[in-house]
């Protein structure tokens, strides 16, 4: 079970065109001249109040994190571990935890 996710196509000519068209529409959204993005600033710095305040995402640093590594498993054995659901590959190192003792 895989968690790609699928290809997107390109934009056909006919498609950039209808998207250019609807740019052109909006005068509540005009697109930025060269001389206001020579002018843009990073969020951080046009408003580092707020963005001290945003939360950043992800979950806090661990103080003994986790090492990847690439371990083969026979099929039945991984298939045994994927069928339990999510947490798996924490159920496999809790066995392999326990086996070193």
């Amino acid at each position: 079970m895989t968690n790609r996710k699928p290809k997107i196509p390109p934009i056909t000519d006919r498609e950039e065109a209808e998207i250019q068209r609807e740019i052109a529409a909006s005068p509540d959204h005009p697109e930025a001249t060269d001389k206001e993005l020579a002018t843009a600033r990073p969020f951080a710095q046009a408003f580092p109040e707020l963005a001290e305040k945003i939360n950043k995402g992800g979950r806090p640093r661990a103080e003994n994190p986790r090492e990847r590594v690439t371990l083969r498993l026979e099929p039945a054995v991984l298939a045994k571990f994927k069928a339990t659901g999510r947490g798996w590959q924490t159920r496999i190192n809790d066995v392999l935890k326990r086996a070193k003792v």
